[in-house]
């Protein structure tokens, strides 16, 4: 089925064309290269997987409660709005909702996959054009993996946040070689991964867990390069430049915290937009939710070298400076550690039933003679 026949809202003209400015950069210098970008290239090429057969596609999913979610974690609950609903409409908004979290995950990740390969184009340096095309294709199966879970369990797709599209859109447009790094692989990479991580350790339905958790393994690597390769370049700029650069970080951070309302949603549901975006406002568990989500985000603008006074003084105006020591090492490791074992755990539980199987069988055999 197409997917503008799923889409909960008009979604206007299918293809967004967004003019690129900017140099393509060829480089001549084919030998060698930083080791850790290399090592990082190499992980990626190593850890490249097929979503339809890692996946365990066959395991069912309630559309109405894709997720598991709370009543508590929806906007709604504890209104008026919710006191008039019936069983089958708190279940269509949690479908909603979840339709509306996973369609901004896919369109994020075509994003990426457009970034990526864009940083291939742009990028100077032979090692990050290398690992670069490693992570495009990453991005192509996380898109792949996050529409068909839309289609064939939810059977509905949001279309992108205007907030999402507009940082996509001004990441892009821009022609200094570091912006899709910095839009991408900082900001939007960033604040998915602490989206997916909420989720995947709340969730309480296997098939959305093992998404998060194996599309995690991969974005741990991906913010692990624009680290790098930030970090490298960043500390060649002038304070100007790197102004300019925590100017862009400032807009996209609220351009981010913005888009985690949901508010089209519950226009959906018969709410006027400033009401609805009053409710959101007002919801502890969004604003906890919105709060978690930089926590990818702030210390990965430290350790690259982005932290003058305005920007520390917005991340204090949203309340998440303190983020900036929290260690992004260990959060990672912890996201390979955790898709790592979903997989030891899935495979034994596997294995144990073809034992079963054929001891039954044998069994089945020995009884007939």
């Amino acid at each position: 089925m197409p997917t503008y026949d799923v889409y909960a809202d008009d979604p206007g003209d299918l293809l967004w064309q967004v003019p690129a400015t900017g140099a393509a950069r060829f480089n001549w210098e084919y030998d060698d290269g930083r080791e850790r970008l290399l090592a990082l290239y190499q992980k990626g090429k190593d850890k490249q997987w097929d979503g339809r057969r890692r996946i365990d596609w066959d395991l069912e999913v309630d559309p109405y409660d894709p997720l598991g979610t709370p009543e508590d974690a929806m906007a709604l609950y504890g209104t008026p709005y919710w006191d008039r609903m019936s069983e089958r409409e708190r279940g269509d908004l949690r479908r909603h909702y979840a339709s509306w979290q996973f369609s901004q995950f896919l369109h994020g990740e075509q994003g990426a996959m457009i970034c990526a390969a864009r940083i291939v184009e742009s990028v100077p340096d032979m090692d990050a054009k290398f690992y670069s095309a490693t992570q495009t294709m990453d991005e192509a199966r996380h898109a792949e993996i996050y529409g068909r879970f839309l289609h064939q369990k939810v059977g509905m797709v949001y279309p992108i946040n205007d907030n999402l599209q507009a940082l996509l859109g001004d990441t892009l447009r821009d022609s200094r070689w570091d912006m899709p790094y910095l839009g991408m692989q900082v900001l939007i990479e960033g604040l998915a991964l602490a989206a997916f991580g909420m989720i995947r350790d709340t969730t309480t339905k296997p098939l959305p867990r093992q998404i998060l958790a194996y599309v995690m393994q991969d974005e741990a690597r991906h913010v692990a390069f624009g680290r790098m390769a930030l970090r490298d370049y960043y500390q060649q700029l002038t304070d100007a430049e790197l102004r300019e650069r925590e100017e862009f970080v400032i807009e996209g951070c609220y351009l981010m915290r913005d888009r985690l309302r949901g508010v089209e949603v519950l226009e959906n549901f018969g709410v006027p937009k400033a009401e609805a975006e009053e409710l959101s406002e007002r919801s502890e568990f969004l604003r906890l939710f919105r709060k978690l989500l930089f926590s990818r985000i702030v210390p990965c603008v430290k350790d690259i070298g982005l932290w003058g006074e305005r920007l520390q003084r917005a991340y204090v105006d949203m309340g998440v400076l303190e983020m900036g020591d929290h260690n992004l090492d260990l959060l990672m490791s912890q996201d390979e550690e955790i898709a790592e074992r979903l997989d030891a755990e899935r495979f034994a539980r596997e294995e144990r039933e073809r034992v079963a199987e054929v001891t039954d069988a044998v069994r089945a055999g020995a009884d007939g003679d």
